[in-house]
């Protein structure tokens, strides 16, 4: 069993093959999280790292390997088996609704109903959609501004918090962010860092993915890297530079994994 700092990993994914075809995508990967833990998970393009967080999401099977949850052996035959293990997901392509707002965006497919259920039908409970949705951007320490506001007119950093605080409504133990910062402005970018942080704050482990690695060496408490299909680097942030960090993505420096 991998340990970090004494901490058992909430999630381990053992000895991960993946093909499409004969392309042999990953190759026997390892990977966990442990609860409270940010891990940046970087590598150039074609290393493998949407593969390795499509599988762990519940939309690619592994061809060979392992998924454990606190230990357990899971097998996730889509996302939803994912979802009800506590897996979440915040993909660059946020799949909001323009038209729909605030609230609307957060509670999208998992709606409360005053009558109705969940028929066509059915008539929405929007006061404590309204409500619900305040209290967990105020639990996240975040200022979203006019709830009634359509998503279509927001900033990309606020709809980039809509997206968050839609995953987080399930309170989730592993929370993934694919290129969370992607086209944002830098005052924007720094407030999504900062609720990465407080998020593991609140136990919370999160899987942080970037090209932009100076945002990834200031939220992960450990680098994971990816090559060509194969993890290639394992270290804490803390003892590794991001210049050594770029030689091992492009194979320009060997190293042991950890």
């Amino acid at each position: 069993m991998s340990e970090e700092n004494g901490k058992r990993p909430w999630v381990e994914m053992r000895g991960i093959h993946k093909w499409f075809g004969g392309v042999h995508a990953l190759k026997g990967v390892d990977f966990h999280v442990c609860r409270g833990e940010v891990v940046g998970l970087i590598g150039d393009n074609g290393a493998g790292k949407s593969t390795l967080i499509k599988i762990l999401s519940g939309v690619f099977p592994p061809d060979k390997g392992e998924i454990l949850i606190e230990g357990k052996r899971v097998r996730f035959r889509s996302p939803r088996d994912a979802k009800e293990h506590g897996i979440e997901t915040v993909y660059q392509e946020l799949a909001l609704v323009d038209n729909l707002d605030v609230p609307g965006n957060i509670f999208l497919g998992r709606e409360p109903a005053l009558v109705g259920g969940r028929s066509l039908l059915a008539l929405l409970h929007k006061g404590r959609m309204m409500r619900e949705a305040r209290a967990l951007l105020e639990r996240l320490k975040v200022n979203i501004g006019d709830l009634t506001a359509l998503a279509g007119e927001l900033s990309g950093g606020q709809r980039q918090t809509i997206a968050i605080a839609r995953a987080l409504y399930t309170e989730p133990k592993l929370l993934i962010m694919d290129e969370p910062t992607a086209a944002l402005a830098v005052q924007e970018t720094r407030k999504v860092l900062d609720l990465v942080r407080k998020l593991k704050e609140r136990d919370i482990g999160i899987v942080f993915i970037s090209h932009t690695l100076q945002e990834v060496f200031a939220v992960a408490d450990r680098i994971v890297i990816l090559r060509k299909g194969e993890k290639v680097g394992d270290f804490p942030a803390a003892e590794l530079a991001i210049d050594d960090a770029v030689k091992l993505m492009v194979g320009g420096e060997e190293s042991p994994t950890r």
